[in-house]
């Protein structure tokens, strides 16, 4: 019987399968074998890696094959040339050589040009195994079941990204405090400012003054001088920004004071820099000098207008009344300092609703929480709904996973297409982003996040500008209906549906196969009942043998901050359409069995 693994060698295998499948899909599909173990038994699935930088090759048993997530890889062989036999070697070691490869496959020229984004990248693998390790050590049992035990829950991240735990810009001595896989809250740090440096907006509804009120109890207000206004902040980013000469400038002249922590107790979300209070009524966004896996993490100006002015669309539609199920968490109002010369200040904020206040806590999950692998010992968030309804319905576990996925695509699927289809916007609707009402257990509503994930149709630009003006002028808005439905398939069908069919089969819930059906026969009706750009989308998603996926590792590789790039445009590579895979399959198999 093998010994149980230490949290350490958690860790490893955890950064190994992150980066491993992030490497087989972006740089080198490896080559499929299978080989014998040392004390016999069934010969072993595996993929091998050549890795001629290190004369070398790398051979990963596969414990699990999956159509829409990762491969489950178990112990990992080297085989260097002038030993000419497979030894075992750990993750991490392993890890070594498949950087070294990532680079020296592009030329010698290139490579070199890039040692510096190749040390880059080591050390941010290394950040998030420390990061995986450090959560796992910190981890107190199964997650509860309100918002922010979902959202402090991803110990191991993200599996589509080859850094899923990298911080960049914190210590090791901040990370308890700001990362939330620790659990800890803090007061935000606040500063009294020159009410003419200030540049706001909000939403009809939406009032700054009340904002602000909801942040610090009457009690604990402090005094201001004639012409000061109140700015919230992370302490994190306060720290930056006292730091920043010009803001020193402002101090100076008196223009600025910081008043240091006052107020509500908030939490680090799965963002890091969303924070959360179940006694107030808005969280807060907030840039932060911390590069998040791909990026440093700054709020544009563009991303707070559009905020206010698709608050403002949806108060002009009776989409999200005629679709209940269907929850827009608005991001309606923003302040920040206008400074000259400057886009931004680093002092914007966003002030997004927050659902989940004192008694509505447990209404609204992420489904990055519920699809993630658990610690140790533990099962998956999804993995002990779906049995807890068995168990009191009596019914089989697989009917359960069909009727709770059913009704999981009627919140999270359909009112996605048909916004899209009737409005031209599509959502950057990721597993992070979608939060899931589960509180009976099946899904009742679908929560959609986040200012920076708007898409909005040309075609649809006439009647979109006359709802909402301003959004012509919002840069990195509009786009063709040819790179929003590549987007659109990723954020919503491979990122987050998949996700939920991956987790259900990895868990042995029911057959991976079994829920792509329900998924294709829903696509297949919408296609059939939308007579515009969503239906457009349904029907080709379906034909399409390949499926666009963020090059998450190439983006790392070549050190792109996709925020930074042109309309925040990333890498993305070909995939394998695991629709498109398992009808052809069924195909062939039915088939054969007319033949016989």
């Amino acid at each position: 019987m093998p010994m149980p693994l230490s949290m350490r060698q958690v860790a490893e295998r955890a950064t190994f399968q992150s980066f491993a499948n992030c490497y087989l899909r972006e740089v080198d599909p490896g080559v499929p074998s299978a080989h014998q173990p040392e004390r016999g038994g069934a010969p072993v699935d595996s993929i091998e890696w050549s890795c001629p930088a290190a004369a070398a090759s790398l051979r990963a048993e596969i414990e699990r094959h999956s159509l829409c997530g990762p491969l489950r890889f178990g112990r990992i062989f080297v085989c260097r040339a002038q030993e000419n036999e497979w030894r075992e070697i750990a993750p991490l070691r392993a890890l070594y050589l498949m950087v070294q490869e990532c680079y020296a496959g592009m030329g010698a020229e290139r490579a070199d040009a890039l040692r510096h984004e190749e040390a880059g990248l080591l050390g941010r693998v290394l950040t998030s195994y420390f990061g995986i390790a450090d959560g796992l050590e910190s981890a107190a049992g199964p997650a509860g079941p309100s918002f922010i035990d979902g959202e402090q829950s991803l110990i191991f991240g993200h599996w589509m990204h080859p850094t899923p735990k990298s911080l960049q810009g914190i210590t090791d001595w901040q990370r308890p405090t700001y990362a939330p896989e620790y659990r800890r809250r803090f007061r935000l740090v606040f500063f009294a400012v020159d009410a003419a440096l200030l540049r706001q907006d909000a939403a009809p509804g939406c009032s700054l003054p009340d904002i602000l009120e909801a942040l610090v109890p009457p009690d604990q207000r402090p005094r201001l001088h004639p012409g000061e206004a109140l700015i919230p902040m992370h302490p994190l980013q306060a720290e930056a920004l006292m730091l920043d000469p010009a803001i020193a400038e402002l101090a100076a002249a008196g223009r600025l004071r910081c008043l240091g922590p006052i107020g509500a107790f908030f939490s680090p979300t799965s963002s890091v820099r969303t924070l959360y209070s179940a006694e107030v009524p808005w969280m807060l966004k907030f840039s932060l000098p911390v590069r998040i896996t791909n990026s440093l993490r700054v709020n544009r100006m563009s991303e707070l207008a559009a905020g206010v002015a698709v608050s403002r669309l949806f108060a002009r539609t009776d989409f999200v009344a005629r679709h209940p199920s269907f929850r827009l968490i608005r991001d309606p109002a923003y302040v920040t300092l206008e400074l000259p010369g400057r886009k931004e200040s680093g002092f914007e904020v966003v002030f997004r609703e927050n659902p989940f206040t004192r008694g509505f806590e447990n209404n609204g999950v992420t489904i990055a929480a519920l699809t993630a692998d658990p610690p140790p010992g533990a099962r998956s968030r999804l993995d002990r709904i779906i049995r807890e309804l068995a168990a009191r319905s009596g019914e089989a576990v697989g009917d359960v996973c069909r009727r709770w996925f059913a009704a999981y695509l009627d919140c999270a699927l359909d009112p996605l297409v048909r916004i899209y289809d009737e409005l031209g916007v599509a959502f950057e609707a990721h597993q992070q982003n979608g939060l899931l009402d589960v509180s009976s257990g099946l899904p009742s509503a679908f929560y959609y996040r986040d200012n920076q994930g708007f898409y909005l149709s040309n075609a649809h630009r006439d009647r979109l500008t006359a709802l909402v003006p301003e959004t012509a002028g919002i840069g990195g808005l509009y786009f063709d209906d040819c790179v929003i439905q590549e987007r659109f398939g990723y954020y919503l069908i491979v990122n987050q549906v998949c996700s939920v069919i991956a987790r259900m089969g990895q868990d042995e819930l029911v057959a991976e196969e079994a829920l792509l059906a329900v998924l294709r026969d829903r696509l297949k009706r919408l296609a059939t009942e939308l007579t515009g750009v969503g239906g457009e989308f349904a029907a080709s998603f379906l034909s399409r043998p390949t499926v666009a996926a963020k090059a998450n590792l190439l983006t790392r590789m070549l050190d792109i901050d996709e925020l930074e790039v042109e309309d925040g445009r990333a890498i993305y590579v070909q995939l394998p359409n695991p629709l498109f895979t398992a009808s052809r399959a069924a195909r062939q198999g039915g088939a054969r069995a007319a033949a016989l």
